[in-house]
């Protein structure tokens, strides 16, 4: 089996660092590409067609929910996972309404990120703890 083709998307290069180096540490999933802003995440996604995307939801320009809108127009395969600090209900619903297949807050990161990449990939949905 192949390892998932996986686009990093948040404009804060320290956290992306961060989010990197745990990806990198497991053998079936490939870092293709990472992007600091929303335009930049569909334009990658339009070019690289990523298994999935890790998305951000305060991004400069297009936040990450209309990011999500508009990269299931142009790479409908690929799937997203909000990885963020937001945990209100009314931001988590929209990100899922914009098609997004998870949700885990960066203070969880540790605990959640990889069991909500392997639940996503296999085309479940996935919200991660979301208390503060």
């Amino acid at each position: 089996m192949s390892a998932a083709r996986v686009l990093v998307v948040d404009d804060f290069a320290p956290w992306q660092h961060i989010v990197l180096k745990l990806l990198e540490s497991e053998t079936d999933l490939q870092i293709i590409s990472t992007a600091v802003d929303g335009t930049e995440a569909v334009q990658k996604a339009e070019q690289l067609q990523p298994d999935l995307i890790l998305m951000d939801l305060s991004l400069p320009g297009m936040n990450g929910i209309e990011a999500t809108r508009q990269i299931g127009i142009v790479s409908p395969g690929s799937k997203v996972l909000f990885l963020t600090h937001h945990s209100e209900p009314d931001i988590i619903q929209a990100a899922f309404d914009a098609g997004a297949s998870g949700y885990v807050l960066k203070s969880d990161f540790n605990a959640d990120l990889i069991p909500a990449v392997r639940a996503v990939l296999l085309g479940q949905k996935f919200v991660g703890s979301l208390t503060n």
